[in-house]
């Protein structure tokens, strides 16, 4: 497999790419080439020593521009091995340039609607999977029309949003009118979804699949800020989750397949309901902590599926883990921030990422770019890891001013 060029495409610098798909490139002895659209902050990160693993390239590139993506694969002069992205916004452009090229890959039609929101309750509603009311609106005068349509409370949010910025659960005309011209003000004419709120707990579902069958790995069941805000605090993962198989049924029918995937429902009295399908691997460092649970090298068996490879049946080790979002309570700079780490207590392992440094400034957004910190367990029983986690947690502060 040597001297074959996986070509990935990037958007922001992410720990996923850069810690994971990377190293994991590697591993499998790919070479692996940047095409991305922030080609200095991407030369910058790969300028410090130190890392797991450095890219073969870096090349600039419109990549949300797949015909941009195709003239700068082709004037390499040969043809990679996958093409593959991890990024939430790049994946319609892949699964284009995928085609085009002849490799495996994901089917456009589906990543787009998964992408566009509206798209996918448009979809799920025609082809009788599942009927989410909702509603959308580029200005006020629409917005009224939705807001009729609909009736409260209801979900808000941008239509191919992400990481829950700029999610609100409004109650009202006046509460949805000030959220979205606040997003209008520096955006004009974003499109907003209107969703019916959904009322339980909010699950994920992570799934592989190489094209022919889908293999469930288990799901984190979340806990949410209080709202109207929807910043995800804590995760707990269940291995019992893979037993959804109405949330698998559903995400088939949408066309779901190929690739590695994360969907959040909601356990209503009604049974699960679907929020969203992300068509990638889950984030906010759950993908490692995944791997770790798992006992599987996840980056690699994403790899593999892109190279063309079928997903044998991957042994899964039911470990318990959680991860716990440090969030601050105040806008300010950071005076002191403390130390990762990784380490075992007792029969746990935890660690510690440091996400804000001292001398950053925070500006509090409601979303999940918020957190200061993750905190994360691996153990035998769900009891042990929570009590773990908390006493780590209670020496972890940073001071903000």
């Amino acid at each position: 497999m040597h001297n074959q060029e996986l070509i990935l495409l990037t958007h922001v610098t992410t720990e996923s790419v850069n810690d994971g798909f990377l190293p994991a490139a590697r591993n499998l002895g790919l070479s692996p080439v940047l095409l991305t659209d922030q080609a200095e902050a991407h030369r910058k990160h790969f300028s410090q020593n130190g890392l797991p693993a450095y890219p073969e390239a870096i090349i600039a590139c419109d990549v949300f521009n797949p015909l941009a993506v195709i003239e700068a694969i082709s004037r390499r002069g040969q043809k990679p091995a996958a093409i593959f992205s991890n990024s939430d916004h790049l994946q319609t452009s892949t699964a284009i340039v995928a085609e085009y090229f002849g490799l495996p890959g994901k089917n456009w039609q589906v990543t787009y609607r998964a992408k566009n929101k509206a798209e996918m309750r448009s979809y799920l509603s025609e082809q009788g999977i599942e009927t989410v009311r909702y509603a959308v609106a580029s200005e006020l005068e629409s917005l009224a029309k939705a807001a009729a349509e609909l009736g409260f409370p209801c979900v808000v949010k941008p239509r191919e949003g992400v990481a829950s910025q700029e999610v609100g659960l409004v109650r009202d005309y006046a509460e949805l009118a000030a959220h979205c011209q606040a997003v209008w003000q520096s955006r004009p004419g974003q499109v907003m979804l209107l969703e019916e709120y959904l009322e339980g707990p909010l699950c994920t579902l992570e799934t592989l699949g190489d094209g022919k069958g889908l293999q469930a790995l288990g799901g984190f069941h979340v806990r949410l800020s209080a709202p109207p805000h929807f910043v995800e605090l804590e995760a707990d993962w269940s291995s019992e989750l893979a037993k959804q198989q109405e949330v698998l049924n559903q995400i088939v029918r949408f066309g779901i397949g190929f690739g590695s995937r994360h969907t959040e429902f909601v356990l209503t009295a009604q049974g699960p309901r679907l929020i969203e399908i992300n068509y990638r691997c889950i984030g906010d460092r759950r993908d490692f902590l995944l791997e770790q649970t798992l006992g599987i090298p996840l980056f690699e068996t994403v790899l593999r599926l892109h190279l063309g490879e079928s997903l044998s049946a991957l042994p899964l080790v039911p470990r318990a883990a959680a991860i716990r979002y440090l969030t601050p309570s105040a806008d300010g700079q950071i005076v002191t921030a403390p130390m990762p780490f990784s380490r075992r207590d007792e029969a746990v392992d935890i660690g510690l990422s440091v996400l804000r440094q001292a001398g950053e400034s925070i500006m509090i957004t409601h979303s999940n770019k918020d957190y200061l910190g993750v905190l994360t367990g691996v153990g035998a029983d769900a009891d042990t890891v929570h009590q773990a986690l908390a006493q780590a947690r209670a020496g972890l502060a940073w001071e903000i001013r």
